[in-house]
């Protein structure tokens, strides 16, 4: 299982904000993050999985 931290986060999303990602959790776009320790971390195959919803939805 890889985990990704908030700047590999916005990397795979070209470059979106910290405040635009986390808008989007609260939206029910990307999953809830990890919490290790004080940082948070996104499950890459949860945010793939967000990816595919999103894109079959459209």
């Amino acid at each position: 299982m890889k985990y990704l931290n908030l700047s590999q986060l916005s990397e795979k999303l070209a470059g979106r904000s910290r405040s635009s990602i986390l808008r989007d959790i609260e939206g029910g776009l990307l999953p809830k993050p990890v919490k290790f320790g004080g940082r948070l971390y996104w499950v890459d195959s949860e945010i793939d999985e967000a990816f595919n919803a999103i894109r079959h939805a459209a």
